[in-house]
């Protein structure tokens, strides 16, 4: 049987992606945090602060470095293997991607080797302003990728004209573009996850140093900070995913319907799946425990409204086409189920285990208790696969669109790739990924166990610079 160049495409975006994804929450959270660390030492002077703000932001530089060759690649495959999604969207993507250069990746990167490299050459309060700028310039280049990915999910301020015989999106106003009905929702709960993955990644390295007894002090001062910025926004997240599955439930109902398992239209209310598996033969959950009406209670506030199921012919814009099964229109439900179950479960573990950390850190017998150490040590894997798991359950939940409503996965790919083509592109890609992944472990396992710099006793000069 011959294989399939679009399923061949997205599984190589998919991967790509993936990779990709690994990096930029780390940046984005250990950005703001090295705000923080050096914040906290230009106020006390304290040169352990100092420390830890070049220490991290040398694992800052090496990430930083991952995600760029990583997105650059991600970004020449809507050329090659999305050839006709790329001509649809140019005008709207291309603006968003080119604002995301020009206003974010520059002064980001602009910035970078003044962080990196002028410890020593500038001023600290000069080299304080770069480590502000290179942070603000990661979350600004999130939010043009958010807006141009958003627009995907719920369209907004374009008309479609042709050109060349082709049906393609125009932009008609632009800040309708950036305000799409979901950029906002999208933007925060992506920050937050972002801010969470670089908060453990500091919490597990200075857990990892308490156990083996090194850099103890460095370690209480990155846990003094990095426990109450993980805890808060734990809870954040709680809210903000909250209001981003309001939001689905309006803009796209088949993808909330499928996160939760929602095949019938219930006229009791609809249930909250805490596990289970979705069905879509049998068009249920089996082995799931539920709560009753409790989907309805938390998008509407009443355990018996009703809730747009899978069966529901609104999950289709436009309408159902005659001819046309409404099972066509569903994603892959049982994927979306857990992938989002995943996220969720995985964010409510943030919560407790954040709080629980930082209790016995403000008890001061955090050091002693060594079970919860090994498990701080460990829980850095949790925001890798939740991230990962929040950002595939929203693609996957908007299938079978490219852009929603307008231009179905399907039709977008290239019509002069072969699937042969993909599928060894494909395999040099998993390769080389592979081996970047491995250098990278290796790499941050080695600048990990060199630890913070150990610093002398600023002298009177620079205590007064201070």
């Amino acid at each position: 049987m011959e294989a399939d160049p679009v399923l061949l495409s997205r599984v190589q975006f998919a991967l790509t992606v993936g990779f990709h994804y690994l990096f930029p929450p780390i940046t984005i959270g250990l950005g703001v945090l090295l705000v923080i660390f050096e914040g906290t030492f230009l106020a006390t002077g304290n040169r352990q602060y100092e420390a830890l703000a070049r220490f991290w932001t040398r694992i800052f530089a090496l990430t930083f470095a991952l995600g760029v060759a990583s997105g650059i690649v991600m970004e020449f495959q809507f050329g090659t293997n999305w050839a006709t999604y790329s001509r649809f969207v140019g005008d709207i993507f291309g603006s968003a991607l080119a604002a995301e250069a020009i206003f974010a990746f520059f002064l980001e990167s602009g910035f970078l080797a003044l962080m990196v490299f002028g410890w020593d050459r500038v001023s600290r309060r000069t080299h304080f302003v770069a480590t502000v700028l290179v942070s603000v310039g990661s979350i600004l280049s999130a939010v043009w990728i958010i807006v141009a990915n958003s627009w995907q999910h719920t369209p907004a301020g374009y008309h479609l004209v042709t050109r060349d015989g082709l049906q393609v999106a125009e932009i008609t106003d632009f800040w309708a573009v950036v305000f799409n009905p979901s950029t906002v929702h999208r933007l925060v709960h992506t920050l937050i996850g972002a801010f969470i993955m670089g908060g453990f990644l500091v919490i597990s390295v200075s857990a990892c140093y308490l156990l083996r007894g090194r850099h103890e002090e460095p370690a209480r001062k990155s846990l003094r900070i990095a426990l109450p910025f993980t805890f808060v926004f734990s809870l954040a997240a709680l809210f903000s995913g909250h209001g981003q599955a309001v939001n689905v439930a309006r803009t796209q109902p088949a993808k909330l319907a499928a996160f939760e398992g929602h095949f019938r239209t219930l006229a009791g209310g609809a249930p909250l799946y805490l596990f289970g598996i979705a069905d879509e033969q049998q068009r249920r959950v089996r082995f799931g425990l539920g709560i009753p009406g409790g989907l309805s209670f938390l998008l509407h506030g009443d355990f018996v409204a009703p809730v747009t199921a899978l069966d529901d012919p609104a999950i289709v814009p436009g309408g159902l086409p005659p001819g046309e099964e409404i099972s066509d229109y569903w994603p892959p439900v049982n994927l979306s189920f857990q992938l989002y179950h995943l996220m969720v479960g995985l964010g409510m573990l943030f919560i407790a285990l954040s709080f629980v950390g930082l209790l016995a850190h403000w008890r001061g017998s955090l050091p002693r208790q060594r079970w919860l150490l090994r498990i701080l040590v460990v829980a850095v894997v949790g925001p890798v696969l939740a991230n990962q798991a929040g950002w595939a359950a929203a693609e996957v939940g908007r299938q079978p669109w490219i852009v929603y409503g307008l231009l179905k996965t399907a039709d977008a790919a290239s019509k002069a790739v072969s699937a042969g083509e993909v599928l060894t592109s494909l395999i040099i890609f998993g390769l080389i990924y592979l081996v970047l992944l491995v250098l990278w472990l290796v790499v941050l396992a080695a600048k990990i166990r060199e630890g913070p710099p150990e610093l002398p006793e600023p002298t009177a000069a620079a205590r007064e610079e201070v």
